[in-house]
């Protein structure tokens, strides 16, 4: 079974509850590790293809815990009935498109205790959708495998949690530079590397490229300050 350090480190934020429930879950890799770990009693492990799930019905197979777990075929929250779960985690896709998983079942997330959400891009949409749309935001925690940064939100909805943050906390987490999280410094050095990497393709003298070219100078400004407290 796959033990990648991203699926040990989404395994490693999880609470443990009776039912534990994997959106778009591959191959299984993370209920099956949950499951391996004693983190919950049952999984239910859900995806919009048919063939990551026969792949994650022979992993539950020969782990010798197919008994245990659940593979349900279906599109974000459709498989899942309210208060089935306690524990919904979805990683492995956009930000963008978690945030439209979650918005079309609010009901479904609702009755969950925790959502642990691990965008694989635009991690920054999901934060701002989070935090603007009365999700309480418990932890972020971040972890880099294979080249990749990878940011997670451990949240649940909470009427009356709505926030609105400074648009450069959405991109740069504030909960993790408050907790100088270890991986921070280096991540910063990443996001400055990424808006240099913007500048350098705005090559054309227009009015809306001296603009655009001004807001990445600034956030560099910005973020790059932000060192200094960490």
């Amino acid at each position: 079974m796959d033990k990648s350090k991203r699926i040990e480190f989404i395994v490693s934020n999880l609470e443990k509850v009776t039912t534990l429930a994997d959106i778009g879950t591959d191959h299984g890799y993370v209920p099956l590790l949950a499951l391996r770990n004693e983190l919950c009693e049952k999984a239910i492990a859900c995806d919009i293809n048919k063939e990551p799930l026969a792949k994650g019905k022979l992993n539950a197979i020969l782990e010798g815990i197919d008994d245990k777990i659940e593979f349900r075929l279906g599109n974000g929250f459709e498989p899942l009935k309210i208060n089935e779960v306690e524990e919904v985690v979805i990683a492995g896709m956009g930000g963008n498109l978690i945030r439209d998983i979650i918005q079309k079942d609010l009901n479904k997330v609702a009755s969950c205790n925790y959502l642990v959400l691990i965008p694989a891009q635009n991690p920054e949409v999901l934060r701002e959708y989070l935090y603007k749309n009365d999700f309480e935001v418990i932890k972020e925690d971040l972890c880099f495998d294979e080249g990749i940064y990878y940011e997670l939100f451990k949240v649940r909805k909470s009427e009356g949690q709505a926030t609105e943050l400074d648009s450069i906390y959405y991109e740069i987490s504030p909960m993790l530079l408050r907790s100088k999280h270890p991986l921070m410094k280096e991540y910063i050095d990443y996001k400055i590397d990424e808006y240099n990497r913007i500048l350098g393709f705005i090559t054309d003298d227009s009015e809306s490229a001296i603009k655009r070219k001004a807001e990445v100078s600034e956030k560099i400004e910005i973020i790059s300050r932000m060192k200094k407290y960490l």
